[in-house]
């Protein structure tokens, strides 16, 4: 079975239960928080051919709005903000069991604390193409100067770049973590011709696999597409980012505490690290998915990556797709519907 066909599988099962009677559809309500307009269209076209009856709000969850879930045993939840260990205690004492998170990623939620208040916490299975397909376009754009040729050009200045591009075919990429996001990035390089590495403690695919140090030390592309956990906590720190190689480019499209910012930040401007692509960065919260047009920054980090020519950012974003989309909110659903069907058997 494909990455593909694996994240289609919870929604294959869910829409079985529609070929069904309609009095096989469970009737459930499941409260919808931290819902963007894009997701609230989503939800409402697919919630009642499900059986669900959906409460809807742009609001995260938190203890002002507990009341939105009553009578709720399932909720659905954005990665945008942090769900707090009191918010929990809330939803608990609010009858809550189960949390439905829109996104590979748990790093916004104390799960174990959720469990020892009797709530279940399951992420979402979505396309790994949407951030696969955007980690190559980051490499590519890293390796050939992407951004510093752009910005000559929007200044009109249609010269030549000082530093000649490079060819995937010629360069050595290491895949950290080859989970499914990884293993589809590494099925895209494969058709540029170039040398693949691979890292994971739990090596999962035909990859040649080598110790990490060794990845670091060959590779002129690092990509990091592990979960972040207190084991992965700056994973890339400053020992390991001196290992890299010599002029690398490192790409971040998994979380940004992989990543030991300021010492990024050191190496490059050092001249060791040859460039950076961040969909991804420490602190981002409250800067990302906001508009900050009119207001300052305040994360010097964030600014000081900026003014860099050779490092690119984006405001996590690359799992922003309309199949993707389309997967999270489908799969939300069939995570609640699954919840409610063996709490039932039970």
């Amino acid at each position: 079975m494909t990455d593909s066909e694996l994240a289609r599988t919870a929604a294959h099962r869910t829409r079985s239960l529609m070929s069904s009677s309609p009095s096989a559809v469970p009737k459930i309500g499941i409260t919808i928080y931290g819902c963007e307009q894009d997701e609230a269209v989503l939800f409402r076209e697919m919630a009642p051919r499900f059986g669900v009856m959906p409460t809807i709000t742009e609001t995260a969850a938190s203890v002002a709005n507990i009341e939105l879930a009553s009578g709720n045993r399932c909720i659905s939840v954005s990665h945008k903000t942090q769900i707090t260990n009191s918010t929990l205690l809330a939803l608990s004492q609010a009858g809550v069991m189960y949390i439905s998170t829109r996104s590979v990623g748990y790093n916004h939620i104390n799960v174990k604390y959720a469990e020892s208040l009797g709530i279940s916490v399951e992420n979402v299975a979505y396309s790994p193409d949407s951030v696969a397909d955007y980690t190559l376009m980051l490499m590519l754009m890293a390796a050939r100067n992407a951004k510093s040729i752009i910005s000559r050009v929007d200044a009109h200045d249609y010269r030549l770049n000082d530093v000649r591009g490079k060819e995937l075919r010629d360069l050595t990429v290491g895949v950290i973590g080859t989970g499914r996001i990884g293993a589809a990035v590494m099925d895209r390089l494969r058709g540029f011709g170039c040398r693949i590495l691979a890292y994971d403690n739990r090596p999962s695919t035909s990859a040649n696999y080598v110790p990490l140090d060794e990845l670091l030390q060959q590779s002129d592309i690092v990509t990091l597409h592990t979960p972040l956990n207190a084991d992965t906590h700056h994973l890339l720190d400053r020992q390991r980012i001196e290992q890299v190689k010599r002029g690398a480019f490192i790409i971040n499209t998994g979380r940004g505490p992989l990543l030991d910012t300021e010492a990024l930040i050191a190496a490059l401007e050092s001249g060791r690290l040859g460039g950076a692509a961040l969909d991804v960065l420490e602190g981002e919260e409250g800067i990302f998915y906001a508009d900050c047009r009119n207001k300052p920054i305040e994360s010097k980090p964030l600014l000081r990556l900026q003014e860099m020519p050779n490092v690119l950012i984006s405001p996590h974003t690359a799992y922003y797709t309309d199949h993707a989309l389309s997967d999270t909110v489908e799969n939300s659903i069939a995570n609640c519907l699954k919840f409610e069907s063996r709490n039932q058997r039970g």
